[in-house]
């Protein structure tokens, strides 16, 4: 029987690790594009489009995040199309990023008081404008500590990819688990590689939040 030591676990869960934080990444990047599609669609004056935006969230959030990686992985593949795992896991990663970025965003813009979208208006700017010059600039104030905060569900939520095959971090720990029969160890490991990623998003949103509602001083 092939003896692992401590280092061996360690040095093979950390290689693991980067594709967890390369999915994290993929998956906040989309999700960050396609959710301002969604957030201009969401706020248009077009009702069609905001029916589009509403359902696209409700359907995204209101599925576990689960489901929605079986019907990209499996779904496909009944459709013919043979789509490999990382493909599967940052596609459905990025829909369901948009879905909740897209909400979060919609908060922020509606927490801007409702004369400064009157004010803007008296100056004959058009909706596209007033987004763009008044209300967005004060919006991505509120909106980088709560962004921020959800990058840190999306690193944990890379860990349901697994189930599809993806070898990222909880991957490769099941698969170190069954090679060494230390599953205490293995995992305990895990933990401190997920808190490794996750914790310092957590206080640099916390540290956000704190600078960007502190008071001014005269």
């Amino acid at each position: 029987m092939i003896e692992f030591s401590h280092w061996d676990i360690a040095r093979n869960l950390m290689l693991a690790a980067r594709w967890t934080v390369v999915l994290s990444l993929a998956a906040f990047a989309g999700g960050a594009v396609l959710g301002a599609v969604l957030l201009w669609l969401r706020s248009a004056r077009v009702p069609a489009l905001r029916r589009v935006a509403i359902l696209y969230i409700e359907i995204f959030q209101g599925t576990p995040l689960l489901m929605q990686l079986f019907l990209a992985f499996f779904g496909m593949a009944l459709l013919g199309m043979q789509v490999p795992a990382w493909l599967a896991a940052g596609t459905a990663l990025v829909l369901w990023s948009a879905a909740f970025l897209a909400e979060i965003w919609r908060g922020c813009v509606q927490a801007i008081a409702k004369g400064q979208w009157e004010a803007s208006a008296s100056l004959a700017m058009g909706y596209t404008q007033q987004l763009r010059y008044v209300i967005l600039p004060q919006a991505l104030r509120i909106a980088v500590a709560p962004t921020v905060g959800f990058a840190v569900q999306i690193v944990k939520g890379t860990a349901l990819t697994s189930i599809i095959g993806f070898t990222e971090l909880s991957k490769a720990a099941t698969i170190i688990t069954n090679a060494t029969f230390q599953p205490f160890t293995v995992y305990a490991y895990t933990a401190l590689f997920y808190f490794a990623l996750c914790w310092p998003l957590s206080r640099l949103s916390l540290r956000l939040e704190r600078r960007l509602h502190a008071p001014h001083r005269t």
